[in-house]
């Protein structure tokens, strides 16, 4: 091989590996301070509680999957109830692949929001996951099921499980939180920050004294 050929395919390799740089940079998304701001809550984010100073917002991506999710529920109910309008609480998805159910029960938590039941089927799938968590066979129905519980109109809440709209929402909130940084569930933001304490009622609770505290 001649000397300028050598050249010339050193210069191509350099040149396809800083294309794929740049490829590689733009799925990653946008990581300036201000999208990432944007990142940890949407206008269209699920608010569990909305302060009335605005002062604490406490995000949790989760996973109803989820076994530490599930660990973390008594601890976030118990903190809700205590706090109430005094914070903020937004709930995301985050569903794991791995977990044969967790965009189902995403997407069924996400066509009962649109019939304005968000809330009590984030509840419903938390208190029965013992029950549908971590089959390996399609639990859609259990959740249809919920759904009638709880009196939700069935056409259009399978209509919309099984629309795009539905679909993207959820992993509109993944991709948020791919870039924040989430690399797992239960995750917390308090204030924008990430929380890096043991996902516990007492952690939890140190950090929003501190935050409304400050």
């Amino acid at each position: 091989m001649s000397t300028n050929l050598k050249v010339t395919l050193g210069v191509l390799a350099v040149a396809l590996a800083a294309l794929a740089g740049v490829v590689l940079v733009n799925r990653g998304g946008d990581s300036t301070p201000a999208a990432v701001a944007e990142a940890v809550v949407r206008p269209d984010s699920h608010r569990l509680s909305t302060a009335v100073d605005s002062k604490t917002t406490v995000v949790e991506f989760l996973d109803f999957e989820c076994e530490s999710c599930l660990a973390a529920y008594p601890s976030v109910e118990k903190l809700r109830a205590e706090y109430g309008d005094r914070i903020t609480y937004v709930v995301r998805y985050f569903p794991i692949a791995s977990h044969p159910n967790s965009y189902n029960a995403a997407h069924a938590a996400e066509a009962a929001a649109r019939q304005g039941k968000f809330e009590a089927m984030y509840k419903k799938l938390f208190d029965t996951a013992t029950v549908w968590g971590h089959q390996q066979q399609s639990q859609a129905a259990v959740f249809e099921g919920y759904a009638q519980e709880l009196g939700l109109d069935m056409t259009r809440f399978k209509a919309d499980v099984a629309s795009t709209q539905v679909a993207d929402r959820v992993k509109a909130d993944a991709s948020d939180g791919e870039t924040l940084g989430v690399q797992g569930t239960p995750t917390f933001f308090i204030n924008g920050e990430k929380f890096t304490g043991r996902p516990d009622y007492a952690g939890l609770k140190a950090a929003v004294d501190a935050s409304l505290n400050s």
